[in-house]
């Protein structure tokens, strides 16, 4: 599925709901929990700060796609055509570092 298949399946799931999206700082706020879960994770993972015994078990995927799905939510809620933005993002990136790196 595309972005925008994405998309469109979570609003239709969330016009079911009398308030679909939540106050753009709200989500906003959700985005930064969310990330945060990520940093947790990875850092139980990669970093120095071990997972406690009583904490749940968390996936990588699950938190990434939290993040997603919160992602998708503000997008949905200004119109925005994620396909149309990441490919932006993608031109972008191709032009402004297009000698930035060192290549294979």
């Amino acid at each position: 599925m595309s972005l925008s298949d994405y998309q469109k399946h979570i609003d239709d799931e969330l016009q079911k709901l009398e308030k679909p999206y939540w106050h753009p700082l709200s989500q906003f706020a959700r985005i930064a929990e969310e990330v945060g879960e990520l940093g947790r994770l990875l850092n139980h993972i990669y970093g120095d700060k071990p997972k406690k015994a009583s904490e749940s078990k968390q996936e990588l995927p699950d938190e990434i796609a939290d993040i997603l799905f919160a992602v998708i939510c503000v997008a949905n809620s200004h119109d925005i055509n994620l396909d149309d933005a990441l490919e932006k993002a993608i031109d972008k990136l191709k032009d402004r570092d297009a000698n930035r790196f060192k290549k294979k």
